[in-house]
Order: C-alpha cells, then structure tokens, then sequence
C-alpha cells in the first residue's frame, strides 16, 4: 500500500510538471476533498472505499458513503480479529515449545544422573518406562538406544575398520577394472556384488532427501556409504536390501560411527528384522497373521472393510517395518517411535502400525483399495507426535488374554496357518 502522504507528494510532483511544461499555475481545488479532482487510479483498498470518485464519475451519495466507511470499519475490526487470533496462536505454540524443552531439559538431568550410572537396575522400573515413553532427550537418544539394542554379536569398533577395509578394497577393484575374473575373490558374483554396490550409491541419494546431508558432497554421505558397505562385507548372507539406508541414516544422526554400526548389525540381527531384511516368506506371514490378530481385536470395522477389498498387511506394512518408520513419519516423530520400539522391542512396530490405522479410521472406511493403498504408502505430513502416540496407547496388545509374543508363539507352532493367510503380494 501507498500511504496518503506518499500519494500527495505524488500529486504535488505531477503538477508542478505540469507547471513547468505548460507555462500555466494549477487552480487550487475548490472544494477540500483529498482526491476529487485527481484522476489516477486509486492504490489500495482503503482507497477504493473511502476516496471520492474522480471527477469524470458521478459522486458519492451520503448512504453510500456511510456504506463504505462501514464496511472499511468492519474489514479493519476483521483484520485485527485475525492478527489477534494469530497472535494467541503464535503464542500458545512458543509456550507449548518453552515447556517441551522444559521437560527434555529436566528429562535429561534424571536420564544423566540416574538412570544411566545405573541402568540395569533402573531400565525396567515404571518411572523410568514412563518416562521413556514421553521421548528420550535428544543428548542421550543415541546412548540409550545402544544399551537397549544390545551387543549380542560382540562387535567391536576394530572389527568394524576390519569389515570398511574390505569395503573400500572392494569398491576400489570395481573403479579400477571392469573385469569378473579379477573380483571374483567375495563368495558371490561379481555381477551381484557390483549391483549390490551400486543399489547403495543410488540408495544413499533417496534417504532423507529432503536434508540434504546424505546426498553427494554432503556431511554424511560417505559415512552412511561407509556404514552400508561394511555391513554388505559382515553379513553376505544378507547383503544390502533397500530400506536399510534409513535404519543406518537414523543411527548416523545419533550415534558415533562405530557405535551407529555396532547398533545397525545387533538391530538388524533381531528376528524380527532379520525375517524381513532375508526376505524369509513364511516368518513374513507369520508376523502378518500376529497383527491381523489384533488388528480385528482393536479396530473391527476396518479390519472388515480392508477384507471386503482383500486389502492384506504387507501392502503397507513391508515399508513401514523394512524402514522402521524413518520414512513413512517425520523424522522426530520417527526417532519417538524408535525409543518405545527400544524399550518395547518388536511388538511396538505393529502396534505403531494399528496406531495409524486408528488415527486415519474414518478417513480410510471411506476410501476403496487403491486409495487405501496409496494413502498408507504416503502418510499425511501434518500428523503429529501428540495425536499418533494418543492412538497408539489406545491400542492393547492383548487377544483372548494373550500377548503379542504369545499369540505369535502359537502361530509358529501352526505351520499351517501361514497357508492358509498367505498373502498376494508376497505371491507375485
């Protein structure tokens, strides 16, 4: 907008232009009207509402002058009703912030002082569960993730150096020669290895892209590459499977290199992981089974209505696990689900996934399969810490008075039941 003050030297500006090219003075305004006799388009609103016309149109009557310094009036009260509102906004969210910080800072100071110095004794008491729950302080996320995963394995940061030697030898002999017979030194083909190598590379691209600190020439780039590569060289028998770049993205973010890799092969190492990063079909449907237990127990409606469509859990759950979350959620909210599923283990992944079901019901009873399908592979970005973990806390793991680690016990012992609910998609 222009002021009126800017307007009127514009004005004064103009005339003496005119003056000057004309030889002849302007006859001052008769009447004492601002912009009557000055015929330019007018530059706001306020303009368009409270000026007079220009001369060449008729005038305003009086009603509809008193109309439009009414309406100006009640724009202007509009205006500030929104400018308070938003201001109250803006100032419940500073304080909704001041006080999460709050908590993490006083969270941090308990987790610091005594339950780290102390914590087998500590981990499975119920404040410490509770408090676990609510979020780990992002100081100690990474410390507390490594106690929880564990070190069955035995790994050490030597042993890691060992395993990113060879990797980067291997890496080497692809860049030097294109020739199979002289890397055929690996237990595989080099025809396999090489496009292990360079699903990798293009793997590294897609994780977090958005971030842009893993992409090429970025901070973590090579270490993620690292990080990858080794465990390509440890576990052969698994290699690398696309999904694993944000397990190892995430730990990257919180832990040391050494220890990001030391918790990336233990956590890799549980069954659960292990049965979905091997691609095992038969503990795939087993766990499919398990959550489809409590998926009828928990949301009934919409357990029926993914039946009617023939809508079956690895449609959408594949990803979410293969991922853990990190990229179906906000990474915050993603490293939130990763603290319970640390304290809680397996079970917490399929809880999280009815968690969302339950958050989005309404919006999916509505929707047919393919929308079912494409809105679980791509989740709303507005969805939020408070909401989601209010629906998931909602949900209990429990069927007929069985646990989750129950109910799949009995489907393992049932080598028949992963018949009988095997699933299209793991067909094709």
């Amino acid at each position: 907008r222009i002021s009126f003050q800017l307007r009127k030297h514009i004005c004064i500006d103009i005339k003496h232009e005119y003056e000057a090219r004309t030889g002849r003075m302007c006859k001052p305004p008769l009447q004492s009207s601002r912009r009557k006799n000055i015929e330019f388009e007018p530059l706001s609103t306020t303009a368009l509402i409270l000026e007079d016309r220009p001369s060449n149109l008729p005038a305003k009557s009086i009603e509809e002058a008193l109309r439009h310094r009414q309406e100006y009036d009640e724009m202007v009260a509009e205006a500030k009703k929104r400018e308070i509102k938003e201001a109250h906004k803006r100032k419940k969210i500073m304080k909704e912030r001041f006080k999460q910080e709050e908590n993490i800072a006083s969270a941090m100071v308990i987790w610091i002082n005594e339950i780290l110095p102390n914590w087998e004794g500590m981990r499975s008491t119920r404040r410490v569960r509770e408090l676990w729950w609510q979020g780990l302080p992002p100081s100690v996320r990474g410390k507390v993730w490594s106690l929880a995963v564990g070190n069955e394995l035995n790994i050490t940061p030597e042993l890691y150096e060992i395993f990113l030697s060879r990797a980067k030898e291997r890496w080497k002999s692809f860049s030097e020669t294109s020739s199979e017979n002289d890397i055929e030194d690996a237990g595989a083909s080099a025809a396999d290895r090489e496009a292990s190598l360079e699903l990798i590379k293009l793997d590294i691209s897609r994780t977090f892209p958005s971030l842009y600190i893993f992409q090429k020439g970025g901070p973590y780039h090579d270490l993620l590459h690292s990080v990858l590569g080794a465990y390509t060289c440890y576990r052969p028998d698994v290699g690398y499977v696309q999904g694993m770049s944000f397990i190892a993205a995430v730990l990257i973010l919180n832990l040391e290199e050494a220890d990001a890799f030391i918790a990336f092969a233990n956590l890799l190492n549980k069954p659960c992981q292990l049965a979905f990063f091997r691609v095992d079909h038969s503990m795939m449907l087993k766990y499919f089974a398990a959550f489809e237990v409590f998926f009828e127990e928990n949301l009934p409606k919409l357990f029926l209505h993914f039946k009617s469509y023939n809508l079956t859990p690895d449609i959408y759950l594949i990803d979410w696990i293969f991922t853990l979350y990190s990229k179906s959620l906000p990474l915050d909210l993603a490293c939130r689900v990763w603290d319970v599923f640390c304290r809680d283990g397996e079970e917490f992944l399929f809880r999280t996934g009815l968690g969302i079901l339950r958050l989005y019901e309404d919006i999916l009873l509505q929707m047919d399969f393919i929308h079912i399908a494409q809105f679980l592979t791509k989740l709303p970005e507005d969805i939020t810490s408070e909401k989601l973990f209010s629906c998931i806390a909602a949900i209990q793991m429990q069927n007929s008075n069985k646990k989750w680690a129950q109910v799949f016990a009995s489907l393992m012992k049932d080598n028949k039941e992963g018949d009988k609910n095997h699933s299209p998609a793991l067909k094709s």
